[in-house]
């Protein structure tokens, strides 16, 4: 993987095949989920902006894909995400020897804009925008 990619394209590129699909299909169902959030490169990974607010970020390893931030703690996400490794720090993984769970990822995403949309209206509230 190249150092610092320029975009996300070049970082997506740049991992071996299994990793790539896996990478292309978060991305695919982030851009139809939410249109209007800007591609970035930030800390070196994948991300998506909305309305100047970070996301999500998405990343890839040998093994697995992670995202982040996950809601850790949260009991109807801890829940729904039994299934995989979870971190106390706001990480997902899913292990890329399985199917990418697209309804979880569609949870996850949904749940992120939600969050952006409260803390952009407690910014307003504040005079902060």
């Amino acid at each position: 993987m190249p150092a610092k990619p320029a975009n996300i394209d070049e970082y997506i590129n740049s991992f071996p095949a299994v990793t790539k699909a896996y990478l292309q299909q978060v991305r695919s169902l982030i851009r139809k989920l939410v249109p209007q959030a800007a591609e970035t490169i930030s800390y070196g990974m994948a991300a998506y902006n909305l309305h100047d607010t970070y996301l999500i970020y998405f990343a890839g390893f040998k093994n697995h894909i992670s995202m982040y931030p996950f809601p850790s703690g949260n009991p109807v996400f801890d829940k729904a995400f039994a299934d995989y490794k979870t971190s106390g720090k706001g990480t997902v993984q899913f292990p890329l020897n399985k199917p990418l769970p697209a309804d979880l990822v569609t949870k996850l995403v949904l749940y992120r804009v939600e969050a952006v949309a409260k803390k952009n209206t407690a910014k307003k509230a504040a005079g902060k925008i």
